[in-house]
């Protein structure tokens, strides 16, 4: 029979979901299980939201839309981004996506050519990797240990800018680590970028609504407005609204860059539809008490993952000051076994595997991330779980020999 495209050939499905089947499919047999896999913030939007979908719906035209989106909803986004402190674009700079994976697609095919220099941080989101390799560039990681609280620094990335990457990805907050880049750590990144010309820099920040402890959001083009001719910013509403089945991304940047979106579109999705487009405009238009209050409480369970962390010991986590994860070094587990159960641990995966089976504790391997040490843990389940699930993780780690 005919042969697929040597590109399947490096095409992988996301480690992620990998977890959160074998979670479901233990689910399934009545096991009790507690998942901290999958990264989805597990509230639903204001109502406002709804009934601006409702209302759409009774007044669906059944047309086409914009493939760059509709005015309603790119008027919608810039002034999203004011509130962000990005100010003077237009519409001509803006373009959509079906969620920020399709716009962060999107942007590796219309700037990368094969073999081109990708490079971004470890640890790094999982689709990163994945997009990088499926279009054959060239990748180029850049080290973050926990020992550098998993961020970039400014040398490190004068280094990394000196080999003329085509494109740097940049995650602020992170994920998996939830560590937020300070103003002076971003100001101090911004001035290296200036001194390299040839790359283009995209911002993947679509946590940026969820900042803990006054540390406040910043980007480069906060300290640099001179790098607006290649910095390119991306959002979505799926964390900060609760709405990852949405699917509704965006990006702000250069006129070119929207504009090759905008021709990308054409071929992929035509549009966003009309009554995701009325919802996604009442979510970033309408009231915004839904994204703040879980904001705060977001980082009461950030402190309350972080308080059992710290009584296991050996166990070591960066405080992490955003977005909704935290990402501890359990290192101190390998080369042990787990008792009660006589399962051996020899690596990040052994770890979540044996948690998931003796303890119904759902994790992600932090080699799914780029660094074999670590693991993630998303604590975004239903408030009752939060605690035993805690618990379960510290009891597994009492119990190794």
């Amino acid at each position: 029979m005919p042969q697929l495209a040597r590109r399947m050939g490096r095409a992988k499905q996301s480690a992620i979901m990998l977890v959160a089947e074998r979670a479901r499919q233990l689910k399934a047999q009545g096991r009790d299980i507690i998942s901290f896999s999958i990264g989805v913030p597990n509230f639903l939007p204001g109502p406002h939201v709804y009934a601006a979908a409702r209302t759409a719906l009774e007044h669906d035209s059944g047309q086409y839309g914009s493939n760059r989106g509709a005015d309603a909803l790119l008027d919608a986004f810039l002034g999203h981004l004011e509130t962000a402190g990005l100010t003077g674009y237009t519409r001509t700079n803006c373009a959509t996506g079906i969620g920020a994976k399709h716009v962060l697609y999107n942007l590796c095919e219309a700037l990368l050519n094969p073999g081109d220099g990708f490079a971004f941080a470890t640890p790094y989101w999982t689709s990163y990797l994945d997009i990088g390799e499926l279009l054959g560039a060239s990748i180029q990681l850049l080290p973050c240990p926990p020992e550098q609280d998993y961020k970039l620094v400014p040398d490190q990335l004068d280094a990394a800018l000196a080999k003329r990457p085509k494109l740097l990805l940049f995650n602020n907050p992170s994920n998996p680590t939830g560590m937020v880049y300070t103003r002076e750590e971003i100001s101090a990144l911004a001035d290296v970028i200036a001194r390299h010309p040839e790359t283009w820099v995209i911002t993947d920040d679509i946590y940026h609504r969820m900042v803990f402890d006054g540390v406040g959001y910043h980007n480069f083009l906060h300290a640099r407005p001179d790098l607006r001719d290649r910095v390119i910013f991306v959002d979505s509403l799926s964390k900060t609204y609760g709405m990852p089945g949405w699917r509704t991304g965006f990006m702000a940047g250069p006129e070119v860059v929207a504009k090759a979106l905008t021709a990308l579109n054409s071929t992929h999705i035509t549009n966003v539809p009309e009554v995701v487009t009325a919802a996604a405009v009442a979510a970033l238009s309408g009231p915004q008490d839904v994204p703040e209050a879980r904001c705060a409480e977001f980082q009461q369970r950030r402190d309350q993952v972080l308080d059992v962390l710290a009584r296991i010991p050996g166990v070591a986590c960066p405080k992490p000051q955003g977005a909704f994860y935290v990402f501890p070094d359990v290192s101190v587990a390998f080369g042990r076994t787990h008792v009660p159960s006589g399962l051996r641990i020899d690596n990040d995966v052994d770890l979540c595997n044996a948690l998931l089976e003796a303890k119904g504790v759902a994790c992600v391997p932090g080699s799914a991330f780029g660094e074999p040490r670590a693991l993630r843990i998303s604590y975004t389940c239903p408030e009752a779980q939060l605690a035993p699930g805690l618990q379960r993780f510290r009891e597994f780690f009492a119990e190794l020999a």
